[in-house]
């Protein structure tokens, strides 16, 4: 195994931020920045300051913030071809800026040069050593992106050679091999990648850039650190446009945890799940729950085989731990997990005094009520706090947080205002104190959510930290129509751990009731660290 540095640059903020539905405030950027630097990012590329006024306010309250691990980066174009270097604007904003490090694109694919720019090749050549050593002297660490390079180098190797050298010329520091189109192989990324580290890895750092267009951001950028490079780039949830980026909450592991590189401090590794929780709530996004180390999926067993497996050595299915990248190991609740999944959810809920064994009274009661919800159209292997909710009643340690009196809803207007079709009304008890409220949304259940917000954040403050952040609706038997059950999942965050609770009824709206008071109600037992 190699012990070496791979320096890492985020660009979520700005190739990220290109992404379809994505889109950041400064505050936004402001909470992300303070992430990254929390799990030990080295460079955060932050945007362009000469895109937009809000970049550059952004960049001013960088200039306010203490940051312990991560420097600040800003983004531009090599100058213009019609400019000198002091007389375009975008330069002088990347030096207005103020950051220590300046990361600089210019073309390294000669159509790009010729058809695109509408430059002669060896003005374009110009134009990035002009940029280069123009930031350079200017105190500046440059960071050049290479854009297109894969593609450049395989329709002509000797101009993309060429415009590294130009930039190597120029003083920068890091050259970088943006795979920009996403089509190049992995066998080719390392081929292309180990001829550039020959040819001028002794003189900067050599760094890499892909998107995902082929399924292979992450399997190229591993293969381009083997061949040397040091530098990666990519965003932390695989954000970007057309298909994504490189997904950095998986390359830093991989790297790190499985090849021997030191990409982050090491006992933040432990961090990276909670940041990614984080950056996907900043970013109104459900975070995908497969994705790899810190999806909710990750380390998810359901074969009653597998978790007793697991139960003896976690070796017999996992990779790596999941307390190495602060996740948690799941079992999925189904008929096909068994004794195992339930005894070691009691577990965790009863100290070693308690002495359950598997033939126990409450654990047959627990698989009873199990199967016997099961046959009503209730699933747990996707509802992981409800059917923590429904062991915590079985084994007497659950104490309900409020109970309700009635509730009722309303959709009879067209609509009352700001495209809001539905009126709540509820009446709820907690200890000696009742509490009415009432709620509007763009549906029944919208309303309802709205109008128990309001009643318990009277009790309960952190209610109002919950998102609801995926609803899903099925019929279990479409023979009754109308009539017919149906099954509620809801998946909920407060911003650090995403939980999914079910309900199921003939009435939609109480289905979606029995769902959203366990949601509710996982979230303040968790509160308590119960």
């Amino acid at each position: 195994m190699v012990n070496r540095q791979v320096e890492i640059l985020d660009t979520t903020l700005r190739d990220g931020a290109q992404g379809e539905g994505i889109s950041f405030s400064v505050q936004d950027k402001i909470t992300i920045v303070k992430s990254l630097d929390q799990l030990g990012i080295s460079l955060i590329e932050a945007g362009n300051p000469g895109s937009n006024p809000k970049d550059m306010e952004f960049f001013s309250e960088c200039r306010k913030l203490k940051l312990n691990n991560s420097k600040i980066v800003a983004f531009g174009s090599t100058r213009r071809k019609a400019l000198s270097c002091d007389e375009d604007s975008n330069l002088q904003s990347l030096l207005a800026a103020s950051t220590d490090a300046v990361v600089v694109f210019g073309k390294t694919w000669k159509f790009q040069a010729t058809d695109i720019l509408h430059v002669k090749p060896e003005d374009n050549l110009a134009m990035i050593k002009d940029t280069v050593s123009y930031l350079a002297k200017k105190g500046r660490r440059v960071i050049f992106d290479a854009e297109h390079f894969f593609t450049g180098y395989q329709d002509d190797p000797s101009y993309a050679m060429d415009a590294l050298e130009a930039a190597a010329n120029g003083g920068a520091d890091t050259l970088v091999l943006c795979e920009t189109k996403g089509g190049t192989l992995c066998t080719e990324c390392y081929n292309i990648t180990k001829n550039v580290v020959d040819d001028f890895g002794q003189k900067c750092k050599i760094g890499i850039h892909t998107h995902n267009d082929s399924g292979l951001a992450v399997a190229n950028t591993l293969m381009a650190v083997e061949a040397g490079a040091t530098h990666v780039q990519g965003t932390i949830l695989g954000f970007g446009e057309r298909t994504g980026n490189a997904n950095l909450s998986t390359i830093i592991p991989d790297l790190q945890l499985k090849m021997g590189y030191s990409c982050i401090p090491e006992n933040h590794m432990s961090e990276l799940t909670q940041v990614c929780n984080r950056i996907a709530e900043v970013s109104n996004v459900s975070l995908n729950a497969n994705m790899p180390y810190v999806g909710k999926n990750a380390f998810a067993h359901k074969a009653g085989m597998h978790i007793d497996a697991i139960l003896k050595n976690p070796l017999a299915y996992e990779h790596t731990s999941p307390e190495s990248v602060g996740n948690q190991r799941v079992f999925l609740m189904s008929d096909a997990a068994g004794r195992s999944m339930v005894m070691e959810k009691i577990r965790k809920l009863t100290s070693p005094k308690d002495d359950i064994k598997k033939d126990s009274p409450v654990v047959n009661e627990i698989i009873g009520k199990v199967k016997d919800l099961e046959k009503d159209g209730y699933q747990f292997e996707g509802a992981d706090g409800s059917f923590e909710l429904l062991v915590r009643k079985i084994m007497g340690k659950y104490n309900p947080f409020f109970k309700l009196c009635y509730y009722k809803t309303s959709g009879d207007n067209p609509r009352i205002e700001n495209n809001l079709y539905a009126f709540a009304q509820l009446k709820i008890q907690v200890g000696n104190h009742f509490e009415m409220s009432s709620g509007e949304g763009n549906g029944p259940v919208n309303a309802l959510d709205s109008a128990l917000r309001g009643a318990l954040k009277t009790f309960y403050p952190s209610v109002t930290q919950i998102r609801l952040v995926d609803y899903k609706v099925r019929v279990l038997d479409g023979k009754n129509a109308t009539a017919s059950r149906v099954r509620v999942l809801i998946d909920s965050t407060d911003g650090e751990e995403t939980w999914s609770t079910v309900g199921v009824s003939c009435d939609i709206v109480e289905a979606s009731w029995l769902a959203l008071v366990d949601s509710f109600e996982y979230k303040l037992l968790k509160d308590l660290g119960a």
